[in-house]
């Protein structure tokens, strides 16, 4: 977990960012020695006449260059791979802890509303500062890509009473296409949450901004738009609950809401030896997306028509580690990231305070779901390393509600 530092709301840290260490001294290739060596290995001639000094000074000439482009590209490759190795650290985000929320009078418990400013709109995506992303570009180290994306048309049919998008191609000439779609919805398939999707029922959305300037009811703040525009790059963490359940051998029922305890998440972070801080996106894979493509063809249109989804548990002590973690936005392969409909926590009745009134309406924090995780889950299990850059580009929809995510990781 981040240790966060306590001040000023809104307010950076000060901290000494670690320098990158020099590279060592380079050793090159003694060239003329190579040459000498080089030259004795060869046969005497037939007249046994020792070379001219003119003929033996150019034969070590041309031996020269042979070596140091040997030696040239060997120091080079070696200063490259050291200085990727080691990225100065980001200084920590100096923010109130969330039992120091709110900052700002008037602002509901809990609520992060004018931390990073009262006419802000991106929440926690904040917190991807510049020295966090060149902190994160040291999670580049072998240069393997993963798509994070499912193709628009899965699931199939769409959850949450979204309807199916119809995809039609023109043909203009015999060597011209063009293509659209009807009826696309941005949330159907693999998705950001735009800070507007949600909002608190009682306590209103985001930093307070007012119903008429929100998206949808009159305005048009807190759209997607505002991630598009600043775009989404750092460092990800991913955990994967999945595996952590195969080796318990705990399995989940995918057509009901299944919750996953908060030790459970805090249990798999601990045996992978992931450390989180300031700025990751934390993605969190429970295996919904491998179980619902195994799926029949009736499970699914089951699914579609109640839409119960397995999911972390959505209680404010979850919310709380995620705000003191400085998690700059949380997704997941499942459809709520929350067990939705929110079950009963033991003997509490079923809970209506939402994870997703915490993230999107107090922190201003973006969820993901129904990522497709599987292949970044399967590199990160073979090689024990769960971090990466991760890039996002939502689409730039003026006031939108949410996205495709358009989400690569990089290992």
């Amino acid at each position: 977990m981040a240790k966060a530092g306590r001040g000023k709301s809104g307010s950076q840290g000060k901290g000494k960012a670690a320098g990158i260490a020099a590279p060592g001294k380079r050793k090159m290739i003694a060239t003329g020695k190579a040459s000498k060596s080089k030259a004795s290995a060869r046969p005497a001639p037939i007249a046994a006449k020792k070379p001219a000094p003119k003929i033996a000074a150019k034969a070590a000439a041309r031996a020269q260059p042979k070596a140091r482009a040997i030696a040239r590209p060997r120091a080079k490759a070696h200063a490259t791979a050291a200085a990727a190795a080691i990225r100065p650290r980001a200084p920590e985000p100096n923010l109130p802890r969330h039992d120091q929320l709110p900052t700002r009078a008037g602002a509901p418990a809990g609520a992060a509303w004018g931390v990073f400013g009262d006419d802000d709109q991106l929440g926690t995506i904040n917190l991807m500062t510049p020295a966090a992303v060149v902190e994160a570009a040291g999670s580049i180290r072998n240069g393997r890509v993963f798509s994070l994306n499912l193709p628009f048309n899965i699931p199939d049919p769409p959850l949450f009473g979204r309807g199916k998008h119809v995809h039609t191609i023109k043909q203009y000439a015999s060597y011209i296409l063009d293509d659209y779609l009807d009826n696309f919805y941005p949330q159907a398939s693999s998705q950001w949450d735009a800070l507007c999707h949600v909002k608190h029922p009682k306590l209103g959305a985001y930093n307070g901004i007012p119903d008429r300037e929100i998206t949808g009811y009159g305005g048009t703040k807190l759209g997607i738009d505002n991630l598009a525009r600043r775009g989404i790059a750092g460092r990800g963490v991913l955990v994967d609950i999945g595996r952590y359940h195969e080796k318990r051998g705990r399995k989940l029922n995918f057509m009901t809401n299944d919750l996953i305890p908060f030790e459970e998440l805090l249990g798999a972070l601990e045996e992978q030896k992931t450390t989180i801080r300031a700025g990751d996106v934390l993605l969190v894979r429970i295996g919904w997306t491998k179980a619902y493509l195994a799926m029949s063809p009736e499970e699914k249109a089951a699914l579609a028509t109640q839409t119960k989804s397995p999911g972390i548990e959505g209680t404010p002590r979850v919310a709380r580690w995620l705000w003191d973690s400085r998690i700059a936005a949380a997704a997941s392969d499942s459809p709520a990231l929350e067990a939705m409909p929110p079950p009963p926590i033991g003997d509490q009745p079923a809970s209506r305070d939402l994870l997703h009134f915490h993230l999107l309406s107090f922190f201003g924090m973006p969820i993901g779901e129904m990522w497709d995780l599987e292949s970044l889950a399967d590199d990160c299990a073979r090689d024990g390393r769960y971090d990466f850059f991760i890039t996002s580009a939502p689409l730039n929809i003026p006031g939108g509600v949410g996205s495709p995510p358009n989400a690569l990781a990089i290992k």
